[in-house]
């Protein structure tokens, strides 16, 4: 790839065999045909048919299928139908969830500028920017949107935005200048890059790279290739699918066989069918077909409560993840800091004081404050800085002091003045001060310092020695030491012509140091993070000794880490970086191939990780993270469609009550499922035991549907509403690799279930003792009846007595329902043949609640007597 940037303006030019007037017509459009258009390419889609289709590709899914065939053939056409229609349901609320405007390409797109000024054939003309080509010369003014690529060749004070593309919010003086050895994008000065904005001056740019071939063209095919990852919970939901799959299948044989071998294998019709009901009773009975709308529900609960706090969750799946977040890749600039430049210390009459000792009795300080206010070109209204960023912290400053910059601007007005530009790195403006001319100056030190002749003390002026150089140029090597921007002001007295050649022979006022000072709330957040187990790490475009400064200031980072830059990076191998990736709490000066390492690097060490951002620069590194997290405010279009997460206050604290929302979602998916699965089971041991016995089939479909879609969904929410418990953020973070079927879930949820089998098998065999119709219903009543009583022991680990009875009134909500629900299948006669019941009298009815109510009794007494067996 060539090194524009190492180039002179005559060597580019040479490369592409153009002068500074430009293309010829035919050239350009034998370029444009050779080339293709400057846009960046689309990705293909899943269209909608396809992504619905694939909802069916699931082993559980065709199991159901399966079943409702052979309910089919049985003659059961109400169970056929009722199973028929959860599997297109369950298709359709999958499909919902999984197709999501891929946005993120259109967002890169439009920052293209619709039109360019280029020079074609010797003459300046405007043409649609998908038709540039390189070669083109094309003319940049300010206000204008960089369409491609390229070298500058002649630069007039060019400033540019690239914020979008390095991160940083400062605007970038241009060069025409050749640079020497390897640069980092963020330091290019003679580029510009698409989609950037120019802001001040213009410059005649030569096209060097077009479309996929620009820097955000890089940028779309990285985050082309940066595939989603699948939650660490659905992967477990995966994994605990397919283990279940295989299980049930062979189960259901299991019980087919000996269906058949007690009929003593005759393979009448009949007899197949009655063994395959069986199949089909203990296949429904496993499958928890409402599982995955309970999980989406409750993701979206959480969504819903994190977005009052100011997390914004796109991705519903991105929930649980964030609970088991072990690293968080942070951007410095108006996430961890406040984006907005404050003066934080002056040297001044060979003092380092605050803003706030600034004093206008003194003609030194009061020179300093005419300086800082009028030579200045950027204002503050209704609270708002415009203009350079730089610029109104010094503003308000003066605001701070008591001074009001209208006012000054006001009474004075500007005569003359000499802009800033790259070049002399000062801006120069002369102003009549107490009756006597006065040219102000401001700029860096290594521009200002050797023009001075004199240096302000407090009360007088005096000839400026080499002591006094030696001692400023020590102050702003510490300033700078602490990550602090400085400025050096500089004021004479005299009534000649501003020039550029007139800047000399001035008087040293001082240095003003600034910073992009941290969130109050950044250091505590930070602290949070760490209590948590998550290692906090900040990736910036900004310089490695202001991002460290920041980054020991908030506790990121720490005794023996390490700050690296991007080209450091790119200078270790994947081994050495292995080695030093734990130590590294500060990149800088990133590229987004870096972030996008960095982020692979942690996940290769099975970490989940969690990258901030608000360029264009961040979005690949947005989509390859477990969560990628946008800001709301300073964010991107584009970065905003890669992220899964958008922070509508664009603060790192926000992150942390969103890890700990994440945490709390993950426990109560986790316990709705143990809910679920333990009242599953008790209906698979019921089914096996009748089975066994060559009992009468316990359940018919309808029955177990009826449980499993409508009784359970409702506690099973409930438990989904369950507010956090104390001492979420001291956990470490959950082990991703961990799945749901860990030793400690499988031993609650077959002990559970087992107890809730013992009540439904009693009830099952008193109710054998008039028929098997009242003996199924007495059956199916039962289990009904203490699932939505099991649904308080499945609220959490601790008694029903510690967490509060009503600390979460939707579990008593869904019991209240459910029995309704139950009572009206059970005692209205229209109903019961829709749900294959029969009638049963009070005594009956007795027997069947107090069969239910006895095992959740039976727990809460244990769980009680753990509890004060820990105390």
């Amino acid at each position: 790839m060539e090194k524009w940037y190492q180039k002179t303006g005559s060597e580019a030019l040479g490369s592409f065999g153009v002068t500074t007037d430009g293309l010829s017509s035919e050239k350009a459009a034998e370029l444009l045909k050779k080339n293709g258009e400057n846009k960046l390419a689309e990705g293909k889609k899943k269209t909608i048919p396809q992504v619905f289709l694939s909802q069916f590709a699931d082993l559980l899914v065709i199991i159901l299928i399966i079943a409702a065939i052979i309910s089919m053939f049985s003659g059961n056409i109400e169970s056929t139908i009722v199973i028929f229609a959860v599997i297109i349901l369950n298709a359709v609320l999958g499909t919902v969830q999984h197709v999501k405007a891929e946005k993120s390409l259109d967002s890169l797109k439009s920052l293209s500028s619709p039109s360019a000024k280029v020079i074609r054939d010797g003459k300046k003309i405007e043409i649609d920017s998908k038709n540039v080509v390189e070669g083109d010369i094309i003319v940049l003014e300010a206000g204008d949107l960089v369409v491609a690529d390229g070298r500058i060749i002649h630069n007039y004070s060019l400033q540019v935005n690239e914020s979008s593309l390095t991160g940083e919010s400062t605007n970038v003086d241009k060069s025409d200048e050749t640079l020497d050895g390897e640069v980092p994008l963020a330091d290019r000065v003679n580029m510009v890059f698409s989609g950037s904005l120019v802001t001040y001056g213009r410059a005649l740019v030569l096209v060097t790279a077009t479309g996929m071939n620009t820097e955000i063209g890089k940028i779309a095919d990285l985050m082309n290739s940066a595939k989603e990852k699948k939650t660490p919970l659905q992967q477990s939901l995966d994994k605990f699918s397919s283990t279940l799959a295989i299980i049930i299948m062979a189960i259901s044989v299991l019980v087919f066989v000996l269906s058949m071998a007690q009929k003593g294998w005759q393979w009448s019709f009949d007899n197949i069918i009655g063994s395959l009901m069986y199949a089909v009773a203990l296949a429904v009975a496993a499958i928890p077909e409402a599982l995955g709308s309970i999980v989406t529900i409750v993701q979206a609960m959480g969504t819903q409560k994190m977005a009052k706090e100011n997390a914004v969750i796109k991705d519903l799946k991105a929930v649980e993840s964030l609970g088991c977040v072990s690293v968080i890749c942070s951007d410095k600039t108006g996430t961890l800091t406040q984006n907005k430049m404050t003066v934080q210390k002056i040297f001044i009459a060979g003092e380092s004081i605050r803003e706030e000792q600034l004093d206008i009795k003194y003609p030194s300080h009061r020179r300093l404050i005419y300086d800082m206010v009028l030579n200045n070109d950027s204002s503050i209204v209704d609270g708002k800085g415009i203009g350079d960023p730089t610029e109104y912290a010094l503003i308000e400053t003066s605001r701070n002091i008591g001074l009001d910059e209208g006012v000054i601007r006001d009474t004075l007005d500007r005569e003359e003045e000499v802009p800033f530009d790259s070049d002399r790195k000062m801006m120069s403006t002369k102003y009549t001060l107490h009756g006597v001319p006065h040219v102000l100056t401001k700029g860096a030190l290594d521009s200002i310092l050797d023009r001075c002749v004199s240096i302000a003390e407090k009360d007088t002026v005096r000839p400026i020695t080499d002591e006094d150089k030696r001692i400023i140029l020590e102050q702003n090597n510490k300033y700078s030491s602490e990550g602090l921007r400085v400025l050096t002001f500089a004021y004479k007295e005299t009534g000649e012509e501003l020039t550029e050649e007139t800047e000399y022979g001035y008087t040293f006022l001082g240095l003003v140091s600034m910073i992009d000072p941290p969130r109050e709330e950044s250091k505590q957040a930070v602290a949070d993070a760490i209590r948590a187990g998550i290692k906090p790490i900040m990736i910036t475009g900004d310089h490695k000794i202001t991002a460290s400064a920041i980054a020991k200031q908030i506790g990121i980072m720490r005794i023996g880490d390490m700050a690296v830059t991007g080209m450091e990076l790119d200078a270790m191998d994947d081994k050495e970086l292995d080695e030093k990736l734990e130590k590294i709490s500060v990149y800088a000066r990133v590229s987004p191939e870096n972030k996008i390492r960095i982020v692979e690097a942690w996940q290769k060490k099975g970490n989940i990780v969690s990258m901030t951002g608000d360029g264009v620069n961040d979005a690949p590194a947005l989509k390859k993270a477990d969560i990628g997290v946008a800001m709301g405010i300073t964010g991107t279009e584009v970065s905003k469609d890669a992220a899964s997460m958008i922070l509508q206050d664009d603060n790192f604290a926000t992150i942390i009550k969103a890890v700990a929302n994440g945490r709390n979602v993950y426990r109560n998916i986790s316990n709705a499922i143990l809910f679920l699965l333990s009242g599953n089971m008790a209906a698979i041991i019921t089914v096996l035991f009748t089975s066994l016995l060559a009992l009468p089939v316990p359940f018919e479909p309808v029955h177990l549907l009826f449980i499993n879609l409508l009784t359970d969904s409702l506690p099973a929410i409930a438990i989904g509403m369950e507010p956090p418990e104390d001492g979420l953020l001291s956990q470490k973070p959950r082990d991703p690799k961990q799945g749901i079927l860990t030793k400690k879930f499988t031993s609650l949820m077959f002990g559970l279930g087992a107890l809730i089998s013992v009540s439904v098998i009693i009830a099952f065999y008193l109710g054998l003792q008039q028929s098997p119709a009242v003996a199924s219903t007495m059956a199916f009543a039962t289990l009904t009846l203490a699932r939505l009583f099991h649904g308080f022991n499945c609220r959490s680990d601790s008694s029903i007595f510690k967490i509060g009875f009503t600390s979460n009134l939707a579990s008593i909500g869904a019991f209240v329902l459910g029995v309704l629900l139950l009572s009206l299948v059970i005692f209205v006669p229209g109903l019961h043949s829709l749900f294959a019941v029969a009638d049963i009298v009070a005594p009956q009815a007795g027997i069947v609640l107090a069969l239910a109510a006895a095992p959740t009794i039976l727990i809460q007494i244990i769980k009680v007597i753990i509890e004060k067996i820990k105390k």
